[in-house]
């Protein structure tokens, strides 16, 4: 069993597949971003092999992010390897969706459970400004496929940015009106690349709320507000699905992590808005024992921060986004 020093068991973890990615959101990294060359990425095998160890420390939860994790090359072949690792319970990716109508049914089928879609409005001409590049449509087919394959339940994440899309928040929500589905807000926070853009736009989980009680009325609390993952659900009067606010920045919910990543150059990063991270890669490639890198991850787990600071105007710059993986 993991554990840091606040007594958190911490049991999922986040692999980011690849730094590459297929869009270019505003809010994620510049239009003209180098990816790293894949040799200094984390090779099949090497993944694999952290799976392992992570899954004999007690990690039983694990997703799979990127950039964009459906770029990767042979991501059937690492899910259905992931999937088969012993300890594994669960497996899940987020996507932009762009190419998952393509991959959906081989995913299922090699073992990945459900999948969150990232999605910042259903207007075709806006998504295009907001992306820098692709089509709705692909998208909407990837959560079309998803949802047909058994991939569910469906989230969908929406970042929502001050003077691009908060105008969608409400057509956003009204999808679970019919749709079992949970619509998750999230509220964007700064990282290097485009770090003055993210802090002068993001918009507040309260001001969320306050526009889609606005359109719809009161929304019902669920769970007692207990959290499920990182969000707060909501219901719409009458609705199949929920809402989820994630106030990653205003409220933070660092008793509740139990979650580590792993970047997909092989850094085990500890809290997602602080720099710290532990090399793993490079150990591994130096042909370091399974004991010894355990030993490694332990140690790093017992460090994991307590939360960000960026009241104190503390900013992780070290990596764009798309590096990490959410």
């Amino acid at each position: 069993m993991a554990l840091d020093r606040y007594g958190r068991r911490i049991h999922y973890l986040r692999i980011s597949l690849t730094d590459h990615c297929n869009l270019r959101c505003l809010y994620c990294m510049p239009d003209d971003i180098t990816f790293r060359p894949n040799a200094e990425l984390m090779q099949d095998d090497e993944i694999l092999r952290l799976v392992r160890i992570f899954a004999r420390l007690g990690f039983d939860k694990f997703r799979l992010t990127g950039g964009e994790p459906t770029v990767r090359a042979n991501v059937v072949e690492l899910v259905r390897g992931i999937a088969q690792t012993p300890g594994v319970r669960t497996l899940s990716m987020t996507s932009n969706g762009v190419l998952f109508s393509r991959l959906a049914k081989d995913l299922a089928e090699a073992g990945l459970q459900r999948v969150n879609f990232s999605l910042d409005t259903l207007n075709p001409e806006k998504f295009k400004r907001l992306t820098r590049r692709g089509k709705l449509e692909d998208v909407w087919s990837g959560i079309q496929a998803a949802e047909q394959t058994g991939l569910t339940p469906i989230k969908i994440n929406a970042v929502v940015v001050r003077n691009h899309n908060e105008q969608d928040v409400v057509d956003l929500a009204r999808l679970t009106l019919e749709r079992p589905w949970q619509v998750r807000f999230i509220e964007m926070m700064p990282f290097a690349g485009a770090t003055e853009f993210q802090r002068m736009q993001g918009v507040t989980a309260g001001e969320i709320k306050a526009w889609i009680e606005d359109a719809f009325g009161p929304l019902e609390i669920l769970n007692d507000g207990k959290l499920d993952g990182e969000a707060v659900l909501y219901r719409l009067p009458g609705a199949k699905g929920t809402v989820g606010l994630i106030a990653t920045v205003t409220r933070p919910f660092c008793a509740n992590c139990t979650r580590a990543r792993l970047t997909a150059d092989g850094r085990l990063r500890l809290c997602l808005l602080r720099e710290k991270e532990v090399d793993l890669l490079t150990p591994l490639r130096q042909g370091v024992s399974d004991l010894a890198l355990r030993e490694i991850i332990v140690n790093a787990i017992w460090e994991k921060p307590w939360g960000h600071r960026l009241a104190e105007g503390e900013i992780p710059l070290n990596r764009t986004m798309s590096e990490i993986g959410g």
